[in-house]
């Protein structure tokens, strides 16, 4: 029978491979050992205690520095929640915001229609529905703009059709907005839908 190359070296590999399971069931069947022939409350078995105790201890220091990091990323990430005490306060704020950035990139923006507020994984979100007439560069400035506010304001839809004259290249658009808020703000669900 011969084998080809690959079979060989597949041989070869699965070989190499039960020699290390072989020794690394060796090394951790002797550690255990002192556990396994130790009495409960013998000395053997305080050791063996002690030795897991402090295998345990020397990683506390790496895992508290990763719940510091983790701690330090959700605060940066929750800062760009709208800070208000009731739904209805959150809502003005994103209506606000908008407007804020309109009025920067020189768009008459008009509207403010309120959507129901949603759940989003742990947080909430709340929508507005703008319309305003603008030219295609004062549009792509507003979005750019949209997302350098402190508050995640993103728009979750737009509808954008041509307006007056098409030399002039001006256009409607309808967009609802989108924000970041606390799910404890939201209304509780009532009933079983």
């Amino acid at each position: 029978m011969n084998l080809s190359e690959r079979d060989r070296r597949a041989l070869v590999l699965l070989g190499m491979s039960v020699i290390a399971g072989a020794a690394v069931h060796l090394f951790f069947s002797k550690s255990d050992s002192a556990a396994a022939t130790a009495t409960p409350g013998s000395p053997e078995m305080a050791q063996v205690r002690l030795n897991r105790l402090r295998q345990i201890a020397a990683t506390l220091p790496a895992r508290e520095a990763v719940m510091k990091q983790v701690s330090a990323d959700l605060a940066d990430r929750e800062r760009s929640i709208i800070p208000t005490a009731t739904i209805g306060q959150a809502q003005a704020a994103l209506i606000e915001a908008i407007h804020a950035v309109g009025t920067r990139e020189q768009i008459d923006i008009r509207g403010g229609d309120l959507g129901a507020p949603r759940a989003f994984g742990d947080y909430g979100l709340i929508y507005a529905t703008v319309n305003f007439n603008c030219h295609i560069e004062q549009l792509v400035n507003l979005m750019a703009d949209l997302g350098r506010e402190p508050q995640a304001i993103v728009p979750a839809e737009e509808r954008i059709s041509p307006s007056g004259k098409p030399e002039e290249k001006f256009i409607a658009v309808r967009m609802v907005v989108a924000g970041l808020v606390s799910k404890s703000l939201l209304p509780e669900k009532k009933g079983l839908f």
